[in-house]
């Protein structure tokens, strides 16, 4: 009995450790949680990323103007936004006033599927409340429906709960490893801290994510077998331009309609996604040659890739 008596004091003991463990991780990340109040029903949650700026979900900021963030210590303050970018779902705030904590920055890269994470919001009122899950997921980077790279994968096993949106991911050390979104039918998506600086440091620098731009509409196409192997082409695919912007680069460079597009640079190109990804920022304002099938033979056209406006697809 003395010994069963034992065991379960140890057990005990550990399961306190523990839970001790995970509520100062939140204490140590809390302080640079805020409440963003940019939608009319709802606050969601941001970070005091760095020296004034918040960081939080683009598709949670639903005005540009008459935005407050909600402190830890329960003052309301001003906030103009700086610029977003929907393509990786990032919006970033310069707070009027005041002076925050920044968090201590974690890597996302050390992270296992397995790995216990935590999910922090703020609300209105200034509490703080949080949802425990694990890593269920991770990859390498991907590309979302709107062309945006995000960095890493990472898909944590949680409850995002109304208003967490924006808030940050944070391991049991209570370092942030990245930014919460609600991803397609109720999954919770992560933006890892490398996507988030980079995206970050050009809306602070530009207001705006810089990205390549043709002036295309394009839809996939298959090509005839016989085709593919005429023309000695890696993919059975490309896509066909269905318009061309007057005056944008790609007009500009000749490109006809009709055009199949089956590679950009020295990336074979079988779908609208294959172009988003050949058009980084670094890409902007730089010759790129675009191998198209036209009349049954190939053609190379080189391209200065544009930057793309708001509101084009290609």
């Amino acid at each position: 009995m003395a010994t069963e008596s034992f065991e379960s004091s140890e057990s005990s003991g550990a399961l306190l450790a523990f839970s001790n463990g995970l509520a100062d991780a939140i204490a140590q990340a809390s302080p640079s949680v805020v409440a963003v109040n940019a939608r009319q029903r709802m606050s969601s949650s941001g970070v005091h990323w760095d020296a004034g700026f918040v960081v939080t979900a683009d598709h949670t900021v639903r005005r540009d103007e008459e935005i407050t963030v909600t402190l830890a210590d329960g003052r309301t303050v001003s906030a103009t936004l700086i610029g977003r970018d929907s393509s990786t779902d990032l919006a970033v705030l310069k707070l009027a006033e005041g002076e925050l904590p920044t968090p201590v920055i974690g890597d996302s890269a050390a992270l296992k599927v397995g790995h216990i994470v935590l999910a922090i919001a703020r609300s209105s009122e200034a509490n703080i409340s949080a949802s425990m899950g694990v890593v269920s997921a991770l990859g390498g980077i991907w590309r979302t429906w709107h062309g945006g790279q995000i960095d890493q994968l990472i898909r944590p096993d949680l409850t995002l709960y109304p208003g967490a949106s924006g808030g940050p991911l944070i391991d049991t050390q209570g370092r942030v490893v990245g930014l919460n979104t609600a991803g397609p039918r109720g999954m919770v998506l992560t933006i890892p801290v490398t996507t988030i600086r980079r995206v970050v440091d050009q809306l602070v620098q530009k207001g705006r994510v810089a990205r390549g731009y043709l002036g295309l509409g394009m839809q996939p196409v298959r090509l005839p077998d016989s085709l593919k192997v005429t023309l000695n082409l890696p993919a059975a695919g490309g896509v066909i331009v269905v318009s061309v912007e007057p005056d944008a680069p790609a007009d500009q460079a000749g490109v006809l309609l009709g055009d199949i597009l089956v590679a950009l640079g020295d990336r074979p190109v079988s779908d609208i996604g294959d172009v988003h990804a050949a058009l980084d920022p670094d890409r902007v304002g730089n010759p790129l040659t675009a191998q198209i099938v036209r009349g049954g033979t190939l053609v190379n056209v080189t391209i200065t890739v544009g930057e793309r406006p708001r509101r084009e697809d290609g």
